[in-house]
């Protein structure tokens, strides 16, 4: 490893450092400078002294962190010098403000990635592939069976839904993350079925969403619901941590679902007590990871929160120079306490120890220990002919991966895509190696473009 090339990115206790320009991207410790994707509280840490990011997620991040944060915004597209290094933002996808990191040192590009999705979302800015040497990629969703369907087929299902309860006079309530989902439901289900009334946990940002302009229907907070309301009527569109709560008892009898791309998974609904899951996510699935590296040319991969592991095996059995990257974040839950938007982040203090990508053998042995059958190359993915189990616990998420033996997609109801969770007293999970930091890229393509600041 050149002196140059470790000089782009590398791993610290704080999270991924940029030496050559002294910043951190999202760093889950405070630090002097950070660079932050996205507003959610795993990538958007309170405490640091400085913060750039995104013009367009600069009121999410107010939101979170507290309206006196020193706080410098870049538009998208464009790129500004930090000491000896080309920064510049780019549309993710993931929720309104999102952004990618693309940096540039003596010839050398890498992109971090944050959180996205290439789904296409009338709420925020769409992805767009930035060419990079190095990407470090996300793996929420990194496994053959989690392929999405179309938004619009799962906002009929979430219509029908209501307009049943409507007619059994049950009240329709939604679990939704306060910052992104929920705005994207709003956006997309049929808003002439009823009056929709939130939590009051989604308030402030749907109202930052109306502020940007971004189109949504007639909705307010519940608390605001006149007397004698027809909550049957009525769809509620709440926060996770409201299932089970008094909070619901105003609604009388009740239908509960929840939209999150977990509900592929019916063992998380059932734990959960939900009538409905619709599988619905804000980050990429395993088709939309596999095309991101494709369309972004990277020749090395670091791949973070999520299934790591078995993402970079696949990526290296296809030629690519990938290894999984120990970080903090988490990417989707099931749980939604880190979305209340709360202004000071206790978490910023709790971190793992990090993990560097090993050298080239060292990474061969691990990949070559996760014990997981992968499609072949341009192998693809039907029902239970791909996806396996494995138990894994991360936080207050519980993910399910069988290596043991396939299992099954099916339709359910108006739902498709819930795969049956099967437990394994065998599951088994590589570590991530741990090794020295920096990356081995080629020389950037002299044409490519970036617009001026």
């Amino acid at each position: 490893m050149s002196s140059m090339e470790s000089r782009l990115l590398t791993l610290t206790e704080h999270g991924l450092y940029c030496p050559a320009g002294d910043f951190y991207v999202d760093p889950w410790r405070p630090v002097r400078h950070a660079v932050i994707t996205h507003a959610h509280s795993d990538h958007a840490r309170w405490g640091s002294q400085s913060y750039l990011s995104s013009t367009g997620n600069a009121d999410f991040l107010k939101l979170r962190l507290g309206p006196t944060i020193d706080l410098q915004t870049l538009p998208l597209g464009e790129s500004l010098r930090v000491k000896d290094v080309r920064v510049s933002l780019h549309p993710a996808g993931h929720i309104r403000g999102s952004c990618m990191v693309r940096v540039e040192h003596q010839g050398q590009v890498a992109l971090v990635t944050g959180d996205f999705k290439r789904d296409p979302d009338p709420t925020c800015e769409a992805f767009e592939p930035v060419a990079c040497d190095l990407i470090v990629t996300e793996s929420t969703f990194g496994l053959p069976v989690f392929r999405w369907r179309d938004t619009a087929i799962v906002a009929g299902d979430i219509n029908a839904w209501w307009c049943k309860n409507r007619s059994e006079r049950r009240t329709s309530v939604l679990f939704a993350y306060a910052l992104g989902k929920a705005q994207r439901l709003l956006a997309s289900i049929d808003a002439s079925i009823g009056p929709i009334y939130l939590h009051g946990a989604l308030v402030n940002p749907t109202s930052l969403y109306q502020n940007q302009g971004c189109p949504l229907p007639d909705c307010r907070p519940v608390s605001e619901a006149p007397t004698g309301t027809r909550w049957h009527e009525s769809l509620i569109i709440a926060v996770p941590s409201a299932a089970g709560s008094p909070w619901l008892r105003r609604f009388g009898e009740i239908s509960t679902a929840m939209a999150s791309g977990w509900m592929a998974i019916r063992g998380n609904r059932r734990r959960r007590a939900l009538d409905r899951g619709f599988v619905l996510s804000d980050h990429a699935d395993w088709d939309g990871l596999l095309r991101t590296v494709r369309e972004c040319g990277a020749e090395r991969v670091w791949v973070t929160h999520g299934f790591a592991p078995i993402l970079a095996r696949y990526l290296s059995e296809q030629g690519i120079d990938a290894a999984p990257l120990s970080t903090a974040f988490q990417g989707e839950t099931v749980h939604d306490e880190s979305e209340q938007l709360a202004a000071n982040d206790s978490e910023a203090q709790q971190a793992p120890t990090p993990q560097l990508p090993a050298d080239s053998n060292d990474r061969k042995a691990a990949n070559n220990s996760v014990q997981t059958s992968l499609p072949t190359s341009g192998a693809k993915s039907h029902g239970d002919t791909e996806g396996h189990v494995d138990t894994e616990r991360n936080g207050d998420t519980e993910r399910h991966v069988d290596t043991e033996r396939h299992v099954d997609t099916e339709r359910h109801g108006d739902t498709e895509g819930h795969v049956e969770d099967a437990r394994s007293d065998r599951s088994r999970r590589a570590d991530d190696p741990a090794g020295p930091s920096g990356i081995t890229a080629v020389p950037a393509e002299a044409n490519r473009a970036e617009r001026a600041p």
